[in-house]
């Protein structure tokens, strides 16, 4: 604890933001008191904003969050901000970016929005067609998140014009699955399918084509079509598995949709698309899956599949498997209106 309390004290002596970067979690781990983590912050922000480090400022910014000042981290970024008003305007733009990441990260999405509006004046400014279709793909992604998705539809299509004058090929092609999950959402499927075919014509990239079968999948779940859903959902999983963090998008994305069924009380889908993801396992999650199916029978009335999700349950060793299918067991609570 020393050392590292040196090292910490060093580092904001000497405004060496890297080895802040590097010892910050670490570091305030050690601090129990509650006042004099805040006092730590704030000599670690002022660092930050001296070394105009949007990597530091962001794990500062986590941890006000967690304190429930996440507006003190909001600053930092606001502090970089006005420093660069004035200066280069490549420099101001990419502040003015990263402050409207930081709105959209911490759930102010109308601030974002707005930070994202004047970020689109600078790069209009600047000339760059690149950054300013960027731009303009993140304030559609606002505009839908504030539910404007008409407009966000509009404002990504520009976005996916410019990308495609540009030759751009893999931003081009993320617009068309954004603009698919738009459609989806206002329920216009067949437009959405469309475009989602399209970027599986050629999707490039893991990346591209795991994110094109997540949102294929939707598409199939919103006309009911259950099992392709989960058929696309298992073409995800496979694509994913060399890429850690897009494996754990996938895998969430299942769990999303078999909890969806379990909320609509959907036991037949449920027994039919287990099997589809339990055949792609060999370790406890195969149990998993196969648990799912028996408690949907059992759920259709067959007493017998009871006693075989209970068997399947014991072998299960995730706690965080078991806790979801705890969950999924429970019997549904209905509340009766008399009108």
């Amino acid at each position: 604890m020393k050392e590292i309390t040196r090292e910490w004290e060093n580092a904001i002596k000497e405004k060496n933001c890297e080895k802040l970067l590097e010892i910050i979690e670490d570091y305030l781990d050690t601090i129990e008191d509650e006042e004099q983590l805040k006092r730590e912050l704030e000599r670690a922000g002022q660092v930050a904003i001296d070394c105009e480090n949007f990597e530091l400022i962001h794990e500062i910014a986590h941890t006000y969050e967690h304190l429930g000042e996440t507006e003190k981290g909001i600053e930092l970024y606001k502090s970089v901000v006005e420093k660069r008003r004035d200066r280069d305007k490549e420099e101001y733009a990419e502040a003015l970016y990263y402050l409207a990441d930081a709105y959209e990260h911490f759930g102010m999405p109308e601030e974002a929005l707005k930070t994202y509006e004047k970020l689109l004046r600078v790069e209009e400014e600047l000339g760059n067609e690149k950054e300013k279709a960027l731009t303009l793909a993140n304030i559609a992604i606002v505009k839908d998140e504030l539910e404007e998705t008409e407009e966000a539809i509009r404002i990504m299509e520009k976005a996916r014009d410019i990308f495609a004058k540009l030759n751009d090929e893999k931003n081009y092609l993320i617009s068309l699955i954004d603009l698919a999950h738009f459609h989806y959402e206002l329920g216009n499927y067949e437009k959405a399918m469309e475009l989602i075919q399209e970027v599986l014509r050629n999707p490039i990239d893991e990346e591209i084509e795991v994110h094109s079968r997540l949102v294929e999948s939707e598409i199939y779940a919103g006309r009911g079509e259950n099992k392709k859903a989960a058929l696309s959902l298992r073409k995800a999983l496979q694509r994913a598995e060399s890429d850690e963090d897009l494996y754990g998008i996938a895998f969430e994305s299942v769990i999303e949709f078999i909890e969806g069924l379990f909320n609509e009380s959907n036991y037949q889908a449920l027994k039919d698309v287990a099997p589809v993801f339990a055949e792609l396992f060999e370790d406890d999650t195969r149990q998993f899956f196969q648990a799912i199916e028996k408690l949907a029978e059992w759920r259709l009335g067959n007493e017998e599949a009871k006693k075989e999700f209970e068997e399947l349950y014991g072998k299960i060793e995730n706690e965080d498997l078991k806790a979801m299918l705890d969950e999924w067991k429970r019997p549904k609570l209905s509340l009766g209106l008399s009108l």
